[in-house]
């Protein structure tokens, strides 16, 4: 266990961290790292009443409100292994986990809910393969970013963030707008019973997030320099519906009966809500600086955001956008995850290398943990329990939020 020390004051941030101008022009200050600090526990003396409904955890896993995360295991790069520069890390909740390295270690590595590697899949394709034209004969690489399941768990997509080798040569960045000249990329679907990659498609520009609606319908995907979110039907496999959604969309969160996507718009304070039906789009306006990331709650009734310009997360009610609760994390909180009952957020905080556990009834920070370097990427396996944190550093740690509560 990492040591830990109370807080008594929790001050939010501002930060302009990746939150690039583009839809209001202002002006941004690189933030230069920290050394990690020592890690930190924290506890309410003033909870407020439960607001927010649960929903049955699954079979064999309490419930995690009063749970509290402890250290499990830390996967280092290997020889085996390969080199890990994860992106994100995504959990099937069915036994498969998934790290993107981008960029250019141009990989996918899979590990089982308990830590062990299976394989590592390269990014390296034949675009005529996947009957992709237009492009020079020769393989070229990826550069994986985040991952989504199918709701089977049969398939996984990944978005890569640009496109190395004949026919690419204007890399993507993230200072950008849709007259860049920054080539456009693809999404991989991954077979996930053979960890091969068995689909192409064809997106916008530095495509970032991808989600997969409940019904196995479509699979989103948000273009950060196209400004633009892509709706991928599954069974054509191709972009049917090319959404303006503003400057710099990131996370997606879509709601179980698969009718609406909430898309974060970092270079804002806007969230985009999009009728998945008619495809009309409508806003939640200013929820807060720099949305990067959202969950939303297994009844649907809440979105919960990271705010990456203010080092806040948000609670927002979910059908009418009215901003409920914010609660510091550390600085720069970037991914989150959602626990199965809905009682529990996990934040990484990317300049603070922490990791934050906040109880969703009264949007608390109750405990903050030292992680490796920069963490970016965090996942909750359903399966287990654990919490799963990406580094940039090149580790991956892995928290369990399954035992009963110690005492800190």
């Amino acid at each position: 266990m990492h040591g830990v020390r109370l807080l008594t004051v929790c001050v939010p941030v501002a930060l302009a961290g990746l939150v690039l101008t583009a839809c209001t022009p202002a002006t941004t200050t690189a933030i230069q790292p920290s050394a990690p600090p020592t890690a930190v526990t924290t506890a309410s003396t003033t909870p407020s009443a439960s607001t927010t409904p649960s929903a049955s955890p699954p079979p064999n896993l309490p419930a995690t409100k009063d749970l509290r995360l402890q250290s499990f295991k830390t996967i280092p790069s290997s020889s085996k292994i390969g080199t890990l520069s994860p992106k994100s890390i995504v959990a099937s909740g069915d036994g498969v986990v998934m790290a993107q390295n981008m960029i250019y270690n141009h990989t996918v590595t899979v590990f089982n809910s308990d830590g062990e590697w299976i394989t590592t899949i390269p990014d390296t394709v034949k675009l005529a393969d996947f009957g992709i034209t237009g492009y020079p004969e020769g393989t070229v690489k990826g550069g994986p970013v985040e991952l989504a399941f199918s709701p089977d768990k049969k398939k996984a997509y990944t978005s890569n963030y640009s496109m190395y080798g004949p026919g690419f040569s204007h890399e993507g960045h993230d200072t950008c707008d849709p007259s860049s000249n920054i080539d456009t990329s693809f999404v991989y679907r991954i077979d996930v019973g053979t960890n091969t990659i068995d689909q192409v498609i064809p997106v916008g520009k530095v495509p970032k997030y991808v989600a997969t609606t409940p019904d196995g319908k479509y699979v989103l995907v948000t273009n950060w320099c196209s400004y633009n979110l892509d709706v991928i039907d599954v069974a054509t496999h191709k972009v049917v519906k090319e959404l303006e959604v503003g400057a710099y969309p990131r996370g997606i969160a879509i709601s179980s009966d698969s009718v609406t996507a909430y898309v974060a718009i970092m270079g804002s304070t806007q969230i985009k809500v999009v009728n998945l039906g008619s495809f009309e789009v409508t806003s939640f306006r200013g929820v807060g600086s720099g949305p990067r990331h959202i969950v939303i709650s297994p009844d649907g009734d809440y979105l919960y955001v990271t705010l990456n310009a203010e080092g806040r997360v948000a609670k927002i009610d979910a059908h009418t956008g009215e901003v409920i609760k914010k609660v510091a994390t550390g600085s720069a909180p970037r991914s989150m995850d959602i626990s199965a009952d809905g009682e529990s957020l996990y934040v990484v905080n990317f300049e603070s290398s922490t990791v934050s556990k906040v109880t969703t009834d009264d949007m608390n920070e109750v405990q903050e943990l030292r992680t490796a370097y920069h963490p970016i990427g965090i996942t909750y396996d359903r399966k287990t329990g654990r919490v799963w944190v990406a580094c940039y550093s090149g580790e991956i740690e892995i928290f369990d939020d399954n035992p009963p509560h110690a005492a800190a």
